[in-house]
């Protein structure tokens, strides 16, 4: 399989733009030896999100593409279903909001009644059972390269970001085998799986055939939501949770983490792996490419 070179990022659908207005103002200190400097810091603001007349949440975000933080948010809290009809999504930027607007009425005065603090940035939230759904669920057979896996992660490494920019961000990409797709950043990474959701439901894509690659932890929330999109692998720099772990099995999803280098560890789903390469034959890992930002 011939993948895309590394310098070829015009194949990503939606990327990040870290010089975009008002994601990032520059604030001015000091540095470590008293020296005035100015950095790069990333905005967040809250954004409220309705589902035709009921207010559902306020998540604090940095405010690009809400339509599908709004969309996907909803989808991946199970309020909006295969069923529903979205006739518009209308986002107001002085009032910080967005509806979505369906043909049939909903009423979830109920879900929203149970919350559940998730461990994720910038006020984490779910609402009613984390694992409903789940039981339903079946993942395709789908089948991973691991030339795939290393040529994503380097991609997502030197693709020009927020992350790279400033840090103190989160970054999800959904895979198409070895294709980087769509990228998304938030301050929360639950924020940036949600816009790919969102995406994804607006486009009609499926999650059958991709890879979602994040740069955050691999929790129960993010398991739940990788899982309910239909996508059958999940993949991470960063670790894992045991609880993540647990899900990941029941569910039969292909869980990576700790994705170093030449290194990776899967917990989950090892009969989706094709180590079709040596690791020992890549070459060693650049250090100017390497990430600045915190993690």
């Amino acid at each position: 399989m011939q993948l895309p070179t590394l310098d070829d990022l015009s194949d990503f659908v939606i990327a990040p733009d870290p010089a975009a207005p008002g994601l990032t103002r520059a604030v001015q200190g000091t540095d470590q030896d008293g020296t005035p400097t100015s950095i790069p810091v990333i905005e967040e603001r809250p954004l409220t999100i309705f589902l035709n007349s009921q207010e559902i949440v306020t998540a604090m975000s940095i405010g690009d593409y809400p339509e599908y933080l709004a969309l996907g948010f909803l989808r991946n809290q199970r309020m909006l279903s295969d069923g529903d009809v979205v006739t518009a999504v209308d986002y107001d930027d002085e009032l910080e909001t967005v509806v979505v607007r369906t043909k049939t009425q909903t009423d979830h005065e109920e879900k929203l009644k149970k919350k559940t603090r998730t461990s994720g940035c910038a006020v984490g939230t779910v609402f009613g059972d984390m694992m409903e759904g789940l039981e339903d669920t079946t993942l395709p057979p789908s089948v991973i390269r691991t030339s795939e896996l290393y040529h994503v992660a380097a991609t997502v490494n030197r693709t020009p970001s927020l992350y790279l920019e400033a840090g103190a961000i989160h970054g999800s990409v959904l895979c198409q085998g070895g294709r980087p797709l769509v990228y998304m950043e938030d301050v929360g990474r639950h924020n940036a799986v949600d816009k790919i959701a969102g995406w994804m439901y607006r486009e009609g894509v499926s999650g059958a055939d991709k890879m979602l690659y994040t740069t955050g932890r691999l929790t129960s929330e993010m398991v739940i939501k990788t899982a309910l999109m239909g996508i059958p692998v999940l993949a991470s720099r960063s670790g894992f949770t045991a609880w993540g772990v647990d899900i990941a099995r029941q569910v039969d999803l292909t869980l990576i983490g700790r994705m170093r280098g030449k290194r990776f560890i899967c917990l989950a789903g090892e009969h989706r792996l094709n180590r079709d390469i040596d690791p020992e034959s890549l070459p060693d890992e650049d250090r100017k490419h390497r990430r600045k930002g915190a993690e």
